[in-house]
């Protein structure tokens, strides 16, 4: 192994940091411009049609420790958890998953997913692009293909006036448009949902204020005079952007009430759990449920723990341990959205995905006595629930020992595939990339048949 830190695995200190930083002292004009792309309100017809929900396991979870338990293999590969039923006949998920297994016929387990990357830049590329990303992974990490939703916020019309097309809580890593250009990435919120004093930074602006502006006019001439700092090429294009966002979600009351998690019933909030997790989770509903068409939720890890992602390398904790706390709050705030979204009659028009950039090595690694899984793309689950799809199934399946995909082998081209599909958008749809060379979405994949 590279005696380089992975990625996935960063140290306490350089991850608060990154999670951290201080939105709340930003105004909405600066906050719009250091958000780096900010996020577009998509020109086209109003309306409603299909959204996604993302719970983004990043770091690469293990698909021994969650969805493809394997009992029977060896001992060095199959672990200390046991696969525990469903409520649907003959599938199986971790013991640690009670909640989920008690609603597995409202989601689809893809079990057969497969690629080569070996990193987390490059695997994310892989996965959410559709294009293969480069081996070595040099800083800024951005992508030379769109990532699936900058592609969709691109082409799709808003789902309501007023409401960001994408949110992301609070990030969406390495992220970028590609040949889309800096303005559709996602409307970030990084505080804290289960905080007692939460509140949107970009959203806070009290009506008597409001009042003083007088109106868009004299708010834009603000956004003006800010435009005019940036020097960086491209950034008047992308700050257009900003502008618009910014307008609409300050004078939409419907975008304050959407990222008001207070008003829902506190039993509510305690079934999604009291964490950061569980209440974006819920802040995801309400904003899809609001007129949101995208949101992202990036799931590292439970405050607290020693492992800061999913990223289960034996020399740096031990995966087992991490498990034990990660996997409930997975187990909570996931069961808690899928049986939300079905109970109000969403899941049509509501499509939620639970995966990460890989799996992990199927044979356990030893580090001085700790066990743990190194990165592995071969084989690896994606959850998919609602969408109007059918659900309570197992598609494709891996071999004995967890390695490779052992029937109905997809790329993540597939996955994308499917997505695309289900939002109404045609993958073989060009754009230009960084050269100005006409590019397709896609170059391959197809829709996975047994969710249509």
């Amino acid at each position: 192994m590279s005696d380089l830190p992975c990625a996935g695995t960063l140290p306490r200190r350089a991850f608060l940091r990154a999670s951290l930083t201080g939105l709340s002292a930003l105004g909405i004009s600066d906050l719009m411009r250091l958000q780096g792309e900010g996020a577009a309100s998509a020109s086209g017809s109003q309306g409603g049609g299909p959204s996604m929900i993302v719970v983004w396991l990043w770091g690469g979870p293990s698909h021994m420790e969650t969805f493809d338990l394997k009992p029977d293999a060896p001992e060095q590969y199959r672990g200390l958890f046991k696969p525990i039923p469903t409520n649907v006949p003959g599938m199986q998920i971790c013991e640690k998953l009670p909640k989920l297994a008690r609603s597995a016929d409202k989601f689809a387990l893809i079990r057969s997913v497969a690629h080569d990357s070996p990193g987390h830049v490059n695997s994310t590329h892989t996965v959410l692009t559709g294009y293969p990303g480069e081996v070595v992974e040099t800083p800024p990490f951005a992508p030379k293909y769109p990532f699936v939703f900058n592609a969709a916020q691109k082409i799709l019309p808003e789902r309501r006036p007023g409401m960001p097309q994408w949110v992301a809580l609070p990030e969406m890593r390495y992220e970028g448009g590609g040949g889309l250009g800096r303005s559709h990435g996602p409307f970030r919120v990084s505080a804290d949902p289960n905080a007692p004093e939460f509140r949107v930074p970009e959203l806070v602006l009290d009506a008597a204020r409001r009042d003083r502006l007088g109106g868009r006019g004299r708010l834009l001439s603000a956004f003006d005079e800010a435009r005019r700092g940036m020097d960086r090429p491209g950034s008047t294009e992308a700050f257009d952007a900003y502008q618009r966002q910014a307008l609409t979600v300050l004078t939409t009351p419907a975008a304050h009430e959407a990222f008001d998690v207070g008003r829902e019933d506190p039993r509510l909030r305690d079934r999604y759990g009291r964490n950061v997790i569980g209440q974006r989770c819920l802040l995801a509903r309400r904003l899809v449920e609001a007129g949101v068409r995208l949101v992202t939720v990036d799931f590292p890890c439970v405050p607290g723990q020693k492992a800061f992602s999913w990223d289960d390398h034996a020399s740096v904790w031990n995966i087992f341990e991490q498990m034990e706390i990660r996997l409930p709050v997975l187990d909570t705030a996931v069961s808690a959205l899928i049986e939300d979204v079905h109970a109000r009659g969403m899941d049509r028009d509501t499509l939620i995905v639970v995966m990460g950039e890989m799996g992990r090595t199927p044979k356990l690694s030893n580090h001085n006595g700790q066990p743990g899984r190194e990165h592995w793309g071969a084989a690896m689950t994606v959850l998919m629930s609602g969408g109007g799809m059918p659900m309570g199934q197992v598609i494709g399946s891996t071999t004995p020992k967890g390695e490779e995909p052992k029937d109905r082998r997809f790329t993540p081209n597939d996955v994308l595939a499917t997505w695309y599909r289900y939002l109404g958008i045609d993958p073989s749809r060009t754009f230009d990339d960084m050269t100005g060379r006409p590019v397709a979405l896609l170059s391959q994949g197809e829709p996975i048949r047994e969710l249509f």
